[in-house]
């Protein structure tokens, strides 16, 4: 790492894709550009597990701007990666030939436990110092990794195929949201969460940290709404939870702090989150 001073990541993900650029001093990664593009990679996923080319087209866009900020990269300075949506989909690999051409660099397919473990690392990183245990929750497009870790060692790591935009799409079609979808979705959370239960709540952990966009935009709804004075709270998402069933749907002209490009994935996101707090007995992260 250290004979690259400047180094970039790029992560294919089901919902979004990113690109961060950053500079590493003494060990410490200082952030200096982020760019991300809402491609929604696994919204494209056919019956039969195709990503369709309207999708990829809008992919290949993305990655198109990304390459523009990688010129004159190395590529030892470049790692990107391709998530859930590339790991199911059964014609990831011509997707991926075109993804490597326009992007410039390589493009590295990790498996669901890889992908736990760098957003481990991730979040360690972004952190304090600390030598408590930390359960790190994140709640992506197509997947969500369960990690427990001290310091910048992850010691367990999951990953499940339950997503914000997975679930969105089959619970809450056409964005509209009643008590029995919510319901059905947490249940299908709570029968993917039982697998890993006994194990994790073995290992015990001294805080709990959201790290996805999920994460992010539920603390931002319940902050700009009064449902919780910082974090995000059990009772603060409950409150979130009624209101989006009374609303019948994630309107963000009605919901303080709910951005647009969010409101699509946000009814799966917060099944998933809230099947998670009651399983795990989590008040807040």
């Amino acid at each position: 790492m250290a004979r690259h001073e400047t180094l970039a990541a790029v992560d294919l993900g089901s919902n979004s894709f990113h690109l961060e650029i950053g500079r590493v001093v003494d060990r410490q990664i200082y952030p200096l550009d982020a760019v991300r593009e809402v491609v929604r990679l696994g919204g494209g996923l056919t019956a039969d597990k195709r990503i369709d080319r309207a999708t990829q087209a809008a992919a290949l866009d993305a990655l198109r701007k990304f390459a523009e900020r990688l010129r004159g990269f190395p590529r030892q300075g470049v790692r990107a990666v391709g998530t859930n949506a590339l790991r199911v989909a059964k014609n990831a690999s011509q997707f991926l030939r075109e993804a490597r051409a326009v992007l410039g660099f390589p493009i590295e397919v990790i498996s669901g436990r890889e992908e736990a473990r760098l957003i481990y690392l991730g979040v360690a990183h972004a952190l304090p110092v600390s030598a408590e245990r930390r359960l790190v929750v994140d709640i992506g497009g197509g997947s969500t990794e369960f990690i427990i870790g001290t310091g910048l060692e992850p010691q367990l790591t999951e990953s499940l195929y339950m997503g914000c935009l997975s679930y969105s799409l089959k619970y809450f079609r056409d964005g509209k949201i009643d008590k029995p979808a919510m319901k059905a979705a947490e249940l299908a959370a709570r029968q993917e969460l039982a697998g890993i239960l006994q194990a994790y709540r073995a290992a015990g952990w001294h805080e709990a940290v959201g790290s996805s966009g999920t994460a992010r935009s539920i603390e931002n709804i319940l902050r700009e709404n009064g449902f919780a004075a910082e974090g995000l709270t059990r009772e603060g998402l409950e409150r979130l939870r009624s209101l989006l069933i009374k609303h019948e749907r994630a309107d963000a002209e009605r919901i303080a702090g709910l951005r647009a490009n969010r409101a699509p994935v946000l009814p799966g996101g917060v099944a998933i989150m809230k099947a998670v707090l009651d399983e795990l007995g989590i008040e807040a992260m």
